[in-house]
């Protein structure tokens, strides 16, 4: 199997189909590195429909800018995306390039690697597509192309695995003259064709350079994740104007806001559900039971507590789920509000 063949056969038919995406029209490393922190955990439809890259780069046009943010305004924009722990690793990596390089966005694969929130994908990414460095990505698109072209049922989340992906990739691109083109192909391929299932392999610009009979049997992983069920149960109090919100403290969502959390004083008699909703969260579906507060009276609230104007409530923070739940609350007209 000769990797210059599959690489410029590839290079071709993206040049020929590729899918004009805005971080497509840039060289911008910034602006490639956004999109692709977006990119992880979303879709990309949800991204470029719902504007947030346009918004984000409208309201951080560049690596200073970003750097000086105020975090609440960051939090803000990332509204809708979830994972937040990847625009704060954002504005860290903005505020080191800012201090430690000047505010230039280092152009070495190594440097780059270095920088918060960054791993060996986004750094391929940002290395090929801003600098046309020959550096290989792996991403799940990729890990099934792979596969499929070599046959291997070796499971991609094993150490063996995921080694000779990156072993292959790396072979393959350092075979290109256009490593952005080429870690682009690959990546639509996946996209476009290669799809987990019913791929369009008489479409395939590599199907003379693929081993697999069997497509959809590839590529192996070890073991599912086993999807664990939690219950959250909140509050919803309304006073006037004004809603009661919490301002989280933990690792994942700390400095978001959401509908306080039930006291433990009440879980063995809880007032009325006015909303009960579901969302998925990495392995856990949660079901969210939202409780009437109206009878909370003289409880003593943290300083993390707050009553917030609802005029002010759109500029909070706020995970998806909770601001899902909190409009259809606020819109809905029946509710009493506290004495």
């Amino acid at each position: 199997m000769s990797a210059s063949a599959i690489t410029s056969s590839l290079v071709s038919w993206f040049r020929h189909t590729g899918r004009d995406y805005p971080w497509r029209q840039t060289r911008d490393p910034y602006a490639i590195l956004v999109s692709e922190v977006m990119l992880q955990q979303t879709q990309i439809t949800t991204v470029l429909d719902r504007g947030y890259y346009e918004r984000w780069l409208t309201r951080f046009p560049d690596i200073s800018t970003l750097a000086l943010a105020n975090e609440a305004d960051i939090l803000s924009a990332w509204e809708g995306l979830g994972y937040y722990r990847r625009a704060r690793n954002l504005q860290k990596l903005a505020q080191i390039i800012l201090q430690n390089h000047a505010g230039i966005f280092p152009d070495d694969p190594a440097t780059i690697r270095s920088l918060p929130g960054i791993g060996p994908y986004t750094a391929g990414a940002v290395s090929s597509f801003a600098f046309g460095l020959k550096e290989p990505i792996v991403d799940g698109n990729v890990a099934r192309v792979l596969s499929r072209i070599h046959n291997d049922a070796t499971p991609i989340d094993s150490t063996a695995g995921n080694k000779r992906l990156w072993d292959r990739a790396k072979q393959l691109v350092e075979n290109t003259d256009d490593p952005r083109a080429f870690n682009s192909a690959l990546m639509e391929l996946g996209q476009t064709l290669c799809k987990p299932t019913k791929p369009v392999c008489e479409n395939c610009p590599v199907k003379e350079y693929c081993q697999t009979s069997e497509p959809e049997s590839l590529p192996v992983k070890s073991a599912r994740t086993e999807i664990t069920a939690i219950t959250e149960r909140v509050l919803f109090i309304r006073r006037n104007d004004s809603v009661l919100l919490e301002q989280e403290t933990g690792k994942r969502r700390t400095g978001l806001w959401k509908l306080p959390a039930l006291p433990d004083s009440l879980f063995d008699k809880p007032p009325a559900v006015l909303l009960k909703s579901s969302y998925g969260i990495t392995r856990y579906k949660v079901t969210l039971w939202v409780h009437d507060g109206v009878s909370v009276t003289n409880q003593h609230w943290p300083e993390n507590y707050r009553f917030i104007p609802l005029s002010d409530v759109e500029e909070h923070a706020m995970p998806s789920p909770y601001r899902k739940a909190l409009n259809r609350l606020l819109n809905h007209s029946v509710f009493r509000l506290e004495d």
